[in-house]
């Protein structure tokens, strides 16, 4: 049994249009979001090292869910080129070449990728958009990464920022 956990980056900025895509910030609501995020998180979960898309509002979610769920801060996040993709099929191949050893991933990226895998790998249309800073859990019946497949997952848990109760 594999468990996916995904969320996409916080609310990006559009304050500089001539700053190229993946240079984005994060506008007020998405720094506001990403702390509230990872305290809500930090309740329900261990600590994991997670694989964020190197754009800058990705990194920015990464520190911000580290604001508010300490514990992350210590650990050694990794910064992959493959994940600043709004591509679920190239989403899916990376997923699929990991290694069996790792029983949790968790992975910080974008849209349409993200809402697409979950609803290709729950085998239904599970979620109309996974919105900024959202998170969605997948629990998923496989043994090893290769043999994902659409249907293999169940849509354990979503956590989106608009339903968060402070505190």
């Amino acid at each position: 049994m594999k468990t996916l956990h995904l969320l996409r980056h916080a609310k990006s900025s559009w304050s500089e249009p001539g700053l190229a895509d993946p240079e984005r910030g994060l506008n007020k609501r998405g720094r506001r979001d990403a702390p509230r995020m990872g305290a809500a998180l930090a309740r329900d979960l261990a600590p994991l090292v997670m694989r964020v898309s190197p754009a800058r509002r990705a990194q920015l979610t990464r520190e911000g869910l580290c604001q508010g769920w300490p514990a992350l801060a210590d650990l050694p996040h990794i910064t992959d080129e493959a994940l600043y993709t709004f591509s679920v099929d190239v989403l899916y191949r990376w997923l699929q070449r990991l290694d069996d050893s790792l029983v949790e991933v968790f992975v910080i990226g974008h849209n349409p990728a993200l809402t697409e895998l979950v609803n290709e790998l729950t085998g239904r249309h599970a979620l109309d958009n996974l919105p900024t800073a959202g998170y969605a859990r997948l629990s998923l019946g496989l043994e090893r990464w290769s043999e994902l497949r659409p249907g293999c997952g169940e849509l354990a848990l979503t956590l989106l920022p608009r339903t968060l109760q402070d505190g």
